[in-house]
């Protein structure tokens, strides 16, 4: 059987490979990696430069099981935000791991601090809220690189959010002779040019842990206007019927004011909101109320979330207050994007809630739950208290199936 190590390099430097490594580096007769990990540590071997998870794939597919043995690299440790997690089921092959020196390891003794009590992110590439990890904890690590990743790109991030004074300290090309260790203030970093490899530390002391949030804000919180507003007893329990995660991706299609686009940024402190409003008028109200109470992991999309959605991020949960008739063709979109998100939808006519009610009628992989809501508010005349109902509102929780059982989605 093919054997296929793969072996974590550390920051970058050939000094800081493990004796393991170092071993099955020599053993390899083909070495997969990229450009910066071949050109240190392969002198004499066949090397193939590629990162691409379907290209190595391949390679190990048409290696010859009798001759071969194949080292793929990957930079850091193998268990640390790493390409090995994409390569653990290549079928007719023996994988061995080897790990390595991470990046958060190395930088944490060049700087002599413990890394026991930060928070660990990645921005290399990736989606991932910094603001508001730096504002609800003293330490954060991040990897940086890629578009809108760079440690000048996330400087200036926290700096449009209030957080210009915190402490960052970035290590760049770290294991190389050029290495380079510095220490400023966000706002001077967003000013300043490093090397694409690089990571940071934010130091935040005035951080304040996450404090679990209410369900249901009062409405007198909230700018208001001409456009709707989801009312807070119908946004306590859409939210609560929704179940969103701190780190998970919301769409608020029909966000209206924003009052729910507001509340949810605040349940996923480390994930992000989109909140998609068609009117003007509305989109520019839900971004004042955006400002109001500095929800920093909110992004406004303005226009039709028919076309706007199949360009964004995957969802995991998805709040619809409207659709302007497009609610099918909404739904199509959704679950080719993720079959299994959860979504929560409110309905005040019964031709909407019928049309829902057919859709998932059609699609049975799926469980619809209604709850009708009947609220009323006590309002003074004279020395009495008359109850003015509202308008009874269709509460909608759509989930597949199965995952009530597999903790994907209910």
């Amino acid at each position: 059987m093919l054997t296929v190590h793969i072996i974590g390099t550390g920051p970058g430097s050939s000094e800081l490979l493990t004796k393991s490594a170092e071993k099955a580096l020599n053993e390899a007769t083909i070495v997969v990696g990229d450009t910066r990990l071949l050109s240190e540590m392969t002198e004499g071997k066949r090397c193939i430069q590629t990162y691409k998870v379907d290209e190595i794939r391949q390679i190990v597919l048409e290696a010859d099981e009798k001759k071969d043995c194949l080292a793929v690299l990957v930079s850091g440790d193998v268990g640390f935000y790493s390409l090995a997690k994409l390569l653990t089921d290549i079928p007719g092959c023996r994988i061995v791991r080897h790990p390595g020196i991470s990046s958060l390891v190395y930088f944490a003794a060049r700087t002599s601090t413990s890394w026991d009590d930060m928070y660990l992110m990645s921005r290399h590439g990736r989606d991932g809220n910094l603001t508001g990890a730096v504002m609800t904890h003293k330490k954060v690590f991040c990897l940086t690189g890629g578009k809108g990743g760079s440690v000048r790109d996330l400087c200036e991030e926290l700096c449009r959010n209030g957080l210009g004074q915190v402490k960052v300290t970035v290590g760049e090309r770290l294991s190389y002779e050029e290495e380079r260790i510095c220490t400023l203030t966000a706002s001077e970093g967003a000013k300043e040019v490093f090397d694409p490899l690089a990571v940071m530390v934010v130091e935040n002391e005035g951080a304040q842990p996450i404090v679990t949030p209410v369900h249901g804000w009062d409405d007198s919180l909230f700018l208001r206007g001409k456009a709707p507003m989801t009312k807070q007893e119908v946004r306590a329990l859409a939210i609560s019927k929704l179940r969103p995660e701190a780190d998970h991706i919301v769409y608020d299609i029909g966000a209206g004011t924003g009052s729910c686009s507001v509340e949810l940024a605040f349940q996923v402190p480390y994930g992000k909101v989109y909140g998609f409003e068609i009117n003007e008028e509305a989109a520019t109200l839900a971004e004042a109320n955006k400002e109001r109470f500095n929800a920093c992991n909110l992004e406004i999309i303005r226009g039709n979330a028919l076309e706007k959605i199949v360009n964004m991020p995957c969802p995991d949960r998805v709040f619809i207050g409207g659709t302007k008739g497009n609610l099918k063709e909404i739904l199509d979109i959704l679950y080719k994007k993720n079959a299994y998100c959860r979504i929560v939808i409110t309905a005040i006519t019964l031709e909407t809630a019928g049309a829902v009610t057919a859709y998932y009628k059609e699609h049975t992989d799926y469980e619809l739950e209604t709850t009708q809501l009947f609220a009323s508010e006590g309002r003074r005349v004279g020395p009495y208290t008359l109850m003015e109902g509202h308008n009874p509102v269709y509460v909608m929780t759509a989930y597949r199936k199965e995952a009530e059982y597999e903790g994907q989605s209910k």
